[in-house]
């Protein structure tokens, strides 16, 4: 969702930075921004990321008209920064720490905050009639610990972690997969492909997962091109945020 959000705004005229943990768990690498981390640079539907380490590299990315992300779990930037907007986009269904005074605007992705207490506007983030709205008071949905419905399949199409471990993949984003196929292991354990479809998403070789953590994505619909694209949900999210944002500024 960060990258659906990041994106938007960059191509509305927006200078963003990004800040991650130091080995990101995103599934769909294929078109997330935190890929950068590792690979130092990540291309998503012409925009690109780069991993920066310092202030004068921020500054250099955003004169090159690129977004820079930075190694930065608690979000230290912030206070040397002093961004107009601070955008909380870690999706763990919980505050971990953002405070209404971090930024003139402060926004809040989907549930564990309260709009006018934690953050000033939170975003719908679950899928149906309210997605993407912008919350004024109140909070978002509660998390339903159901994956959206994709070709009629919820958690069918997700592959989740036998194990604690070290995870390792037998097939990359956009290959196709049969029912049964065997996808990937955790510490010698199979996990295998419940529908037939794409791998829409499988997260990085070598990343200790916890027993029960998602780990991949099958699209049944089989469209490869949808692997390597920023889905319907996060564009939404994204101009939600994008609303939020000319609220305040825009007068």
């Amino acid at each position: 969702m960060a990258t659906g959000v990041a994106h938007r705004l960059a191509r509305s005229g927006f200078r963003i930075c990004l800040t991650e943990i130091a080995e990101p768990l995103a599934v769909r690498r294929g078109v997330s921004f935190c890929e950068a981390v590792f690979e130092g640079t990540k291309v998503v539907e012409g925009v690109t990321a780069k991993r920066v380490a310092t202030r004068e590299e921020i500054e250099e990315v955003w004169q090159d008209g690129e977004l820079p992300i930075i190694v930065d779990p608690a979000c230290s930037l912030r206070a040397v920064l002093k961004p107009d907007v601070l955008i909380d986009a870690i999706l763990a269904k919980e505050n971990r720490g953002t405070r209404l005074d971090d930024a003139p605007l402060v926004i809040a992705l989907g549930p564990g905050f309260w709009a006018g207490r934690d953050a000033h506007f939170v975003i719908e983030t679950n899928r149906g009639h309210r997605l993407g709205r912008v919350i004024e008071e109140g909070e978002a949905e509660p998390n339903t610990g159901i994956p959206g419905e994709i070709a009629g399949l919820t958690w069918e199409r997700v592959l989740r972690a036998p194990c604690a471990g070290r995870f390792q993949s037998h097939r990359s984003i956009g290959d196709p997969v049969s029912q049964g196929e065997i996808v990937a292991e955790v510490e010698g354990i199979p996990i295998e492909a419940n529908v037939p479809g794409v791998m829409r998403g499988l997260l990085r070789d070598g990343l200790k997962v916890k027993e029960k953590m998602k780990v991949g994505d099958v699209d049944p619909r089989g469209i490869q091109q949808h692997c390597f694209t920023i889905s319907e949900k996060a564009r939404a999210i994204g101009g939600g945020v994008l609303e939020a944002i000319l609220r305040k500024y825009n007068r």
